[in-house]
């Protein structure tokens, strides 16, 4: 069945998804369990396969995927787990398979934090495309851009104007002419760059109001392929900002294929590093050495890639008093996160979970505008408190939610004490480790186990001033050879091993018997 075809047969309508993002992709199954027919609108070409699509420079940085996000990409797409890790992407157990250093110290690798899935979004989005396009309700419209919408009667969306991208050698310009495509339903998930407030105001309506945090810095990231004959108990390494009062940011996390992807961020006062060398310089100078140590011995997979400072923005539709109905913007459209970290992808999913469950119970589409934005910003308002919370609203944005009363100076108080307890407390390590990926309440810190950690505070005759690895570290077990290589030269036991290759670069015990001493 057509879109024009479904359109005209009743039932539920048209629904058009513009951008095939995570949110727009999320979105558009949600949208298939109640729409008749679903077209998503990309303005690039797709591939078939894991392969990139142009103007999508964050592609390039690692992806992880949250529980919360695996949790309810379930619920959308059954069994997408399992085939996301049978294409390559790796799990993650935060605590054990991890190490982390705090602003206190490195965490003990007996804190559970959660299960993530580590891999590149090329992958992540392939998978649920390939997902999309075994539904018969879904199809995809790609060389097409949104260019504006078609308002209706009493404050209605009924379509969207799009227009084919052609090749510079022809039409002229590069531009198709423009066509109608006809919508009971249109939802605009095209990322940071959205037009809709533009969209908005050329129907005549006020664009919405935003409010937008200090940025954070730049981030460069770089492939590599672990060294030969490298072995590591843990699959991911995160020096997060503080330790040592030395500000920056450094993540190893494992890709499909056995490589690795490794970010780092420097401190504000300083400019983003470029190329290898300038990556092994910034990897130096944060608070351990051990991720400019791995590096060093990697090889690179490709050019380093920077990210360019971006600043967290919510722009606030939630408040508009005058909204078209049948229309609807989600993902990073709405807000904006810190790349780095896994909020944003968490947000993606939760947006297409608002859908699908509103439309469920509301049993039509019309009408809705309202109730699904409104459900949008609950949804959105915990992740935005936490991102508030490390940061501060810039001067002309919409006051920023964290506040600055006793109460949000008590809770970063509190915080602090339990950054500074984690290396010593399981309860506290794991609440650290949650709050990478998931918002923690505002009443977690009044748990009894975590209110007691930081009242304690540090306990440093016990905290762990080298990293919790036996593969790494002063504290590395050396590695012995076995008979079948005689030749061989036996490493002295200062030297740390150094890190997995092909299918164990990412796996703990990953070692072969008899390569290493038992303890």
């Amino acid at each position: 069945m057509t879109p024009d075809d479904a359109h005209l047969a009743g039932g539920h309508g048209h629904a058009v998804v513009i951008g095939s993002s995570l949110a727009g992709l999320a979105t558009a199954r949600a949208l298939a369990n109640f729409m008749d027919h679903v077209t998503v609108v990309e303005r690039d070409w797709v591939p078939r396969g894991p392969g990139r699509r142009r103007a999508v420079p964050q592609a390039r940085h690692t992806h992880l995927l949250a529980p919360d996000a695996l949790h309810g990409l379930e619920q959308l797409f059954p069994g997408i787990v399992e085939d996301l890790t049978a294409a390559g992407a790796v799990p993650v157990r935060l605590g054990e398979d991890t190490l982390v250093l705090s602003a206190g110290g490195w965490l003990p690798r007996t804190a559970d934090g959660g299960r993530l899935l580590s891999a590149s979004r090329d992958l992540t989005e392939a998978v649920l495309r390939e997902r999309l396009l075994t539904e018969p309700k879904v199809s995809f419209l790609t060389r097409h851009e949104a260019v504006a919408l078609e308002g209706g009667p009493h404050d209605t969306v009924t379509g969207v104007w799009v227009r084919r991208r052609e090749r510079p050698a022809r039409n002229g310009g590069g531009r198709g002419p423009r066509r109608l495509i006809s919508a009971d339903f249109v939802v605009d998930a095209t990322g940071r760059g959205s037009a809709a407030p533009r969209w908005l105001a050329e129907l005549g309506y006020t664009p919405p109001k935003e409010t937008v945090l200090a940025p954070h810095p730049a981030t460069a990231t770089a492939v590599f392929t672990p060294p030969v004959g490298h072995v590591a108990d843990f699959r991911a390494l995160f020096l997060l900002p503080g330790h040592d009062g030395r500000d920056g940011l450094g993540m190893l996390q494992p890709l499909e294929g056995g490589r690795w992807s490794v970010s780092v961020r420097t401190g504000d006062t300083q400019p983003a590093p470029t190329g290898h060398a300038g990556l092994l310089t910034a990897a130096a100078r944060l608070g351990h050495r051990l991720l400019h140590d791995l590096i060093a011995a990697a090889t690179p997979l490709g050019p380093v890639y920077t990210r360019p400072a971006a600043a967290p923005r919510w722009r606030h539709y939630e408040k508009l008093r005058r909204w078209p109905d049948q229309f609807l913007v989600v993902g990073d459209a709405y807000a904006t996160f810190d790349a780095a970290l896994p909020q944003g992808p968490t947000h993606a999913v939760h947006c297409a979970l608002v859908v699908d469950q509103l439309l469920a119970s509301h049993g039509t589409a019309i009408g809705l505008g309202y109730r699904l934005r409104r459900a949008l910003a609950r949804q959105l308002a915990p992740a935005w408190r936490a991102a508030a919370h490390h940061t501060r609203p810039l001067p002309g944005g919409r006051g920023g939610p964290a506040g600055h009363g006793w109460t949000a100076r008590l809770r970063r108080h509190l915080t602090a004490r339990l950054s500074a307890a984690a290396p010593t407390d399981t309860h506290a390590a794991a609440a650290l480790l949650t709050a990478l990926h998931t918002p923690l309440p505002a009443t977690a810190v009044l748990r009894w186990r975590l209110l007691r950690a930081a009242l304690r505070g540090a306990r440093r005759s016990t905290a762990v001033a080298a990293p919790p690895s036996t593969t790494h570290g002063p504290h590395a077990r050396p590695r012995r050879h076995t008979r079948a290589e005689p030749g061989a030269a036996r490493p002295a036991a200062a030297t740390p091993a150094l890190p997995a290759t092909g299918q164990a670069a990412h796996g703990p015990h990953v070692s072969p018997a008899g390569k290493r001493h038992r303890p």
